[in-house]
């Protein structure tokens, strides 16, 4: 059993780490992708908001489709929808294809989204340890990865699907054959009062809902608007301005490399409060920063601090609703897209009418809204009911002889 769990958490592991990349090659090269096909500065955001809310579709599809097909029979198909979406995005040569690309990758991204997350959780609970955060982990350096391939293809002047290509070729596959070591929940999910359907489920539901909202508002606030921040607030040279999500991506590595043990040891509300407020320093240093070097240290802090809030609020989730746990991921993963169709336009709209710098103070009240909703975050005790968890260690957090 212990061989089989190492496996499907490894196997698992790399599945983030595909992700990460995927998506990282996709959004890196937004320019490039519009100058393909001719997209206008005033049709690309119809195209680029499309993704969020095709793979907020994609979430509520998977969370009536678990009830049929395991969440590892989904994530071992989704994955290769995803790449080859990828694939298609770059080979491409009709707005039409490249609408039907975006598409297919906009509802894979919201199968994939959920059924990594599901299985992230449920390895966590038969693990008894918080193991989420190293699969964010994983994400993340997928993400960067993904990033300096961009950078290599845009600096080599490499068409689209050159670069895509050789990605495609060597994750699609590695991606299938490790999915056979998937590990999806033993057993019945356990009932219980946090599992029955309803709109009591939502309303529990809703702080996490919120946290996750407001954490990826500021983690898009970080992917679109920090090089033009530096560089035409903190005025940096180009060169530089392109250097603070870089740095916010390492962080995240570094913040969900470590932050396992965080949670293991002080628990997972007392890392969720300590997340909330490097962050929201992160914002409030960026936003009086007087110059380029100050406001990347702004972004370093913003990747310390935001880094934990994602995984920790699928692994809450999934201790809330231990016999519903892939209902409530599915429904939560949806709030994942609201707070990226969101943060964007909020920080642009705030930017223009007022100013840059006031502008990142809104996320950064909102990251601070999560220590009202940190509680949210403790083990729920007497929820877990599953045959194969033994008390002492089901609770993630509690400081268990797992570590």
């Amino acid at each position: 059993m212990t061989d089989v769990l190492r496996r499907g958490r490894a196997s698992l592991a790399f599945s983030f780490f595909a992700q990460g990349a995927t998506f990282a090659l996709l959004v890196t090269r937004i320019p490039a992708i519009q100058d393909r096909y001719g997209v206008s500065d005033g049709l690309l955001p119809v195209f680029l908001a499309a993704v969020p809310i095709l793979a907020g579709v994609g979430s509520v599809t998977t969370e009536q489709l678990v009830k049929r097909i395991r969440p590892s029979v989904l994530l071992r198909w989704s994955q290769p929808v995803v790449l080859l979406a990828l694939l298609g995005v770059g080979a491409g040569d009709s707005m039409a294809e490249l609408a039907v690309s975006l598409g297919a990758f906009g509802l894979g991204v919201g199968a994939l989204d959920a059924s990594m997350n599901m299985l992230g959780v449920s390895l966590q609970r038969t693990y008894g340890r918080s193991i989420m955060l190293s699969f964010h982990a994983a994400y993340s350096l997928g993400g960067i990865v993904g990033a300096s391939l961009a950078w290599a293809g845009a600096h080599w002047h490499l068409a689209l699907w050159a670069s895509y290509l050789p990605v495609v070729a060597v994750l699609l596959p590695a991606a299938f054959v490790g999915s056979r070591w998937y590990v999806d929940g033993s057993g019945p999910e356990a009932a219980g009062e946090g599992a029955e359907a309803g709109p009591l489920v939502f309303k529990l539901l809703l702080p996490l809902c919120l946290v996750m909202t407001f954490a990826y508002i500021g983690d898009s606030t970080v992917s679109n608007w920090s090089a033009k921040y530096l560089k035409d607030v903190l005025g940096s040279s180009e060169q530089v301005a392109t250097v603070p999500y870089n740095v916010y991506m390492v962080m995240c590595l570094v913040g969900r490399g470590i932050g396992d043990l965080g949670v293991r040891k002080f628990g997972a509300v007392a890392v969720v409060r300590l997340g909330a407020v490097v962050a929201a320093l992160g914002f409030a240093v960026v936003a009086v920063a007087p110059g380029a070097w100050v406001g990347m240290l702004g972004f370093t802090l913003l990747g310390l601090g935001l880094c934990v809030l994602v995984p920790q609020t699928f692994a809450a989730a999934g201790r809330l609703f231990p016999g519903a746990s892939d209902t409530a991921i599915a429904r939560l993963n949806v709030f994942n897209y609201v707070g990226f169709l969101i943060g964007s336009p909020l920080v642009g709209a705030l930017g223009d009418a007022w100013s840059y710098r006031g502008a990142m103070l809104v996320p950064m009240v909102l990251v601070l809204v999560t220590l009202v909703y940190a509680r949210s975050f403790a083990p729920q005790e007497g929820r877990y009911g599953d045959g194969h968890e033994r008390a002492s260690t089901a609770d993630v957090g509690r400081g268990s002889n797992g570590l």
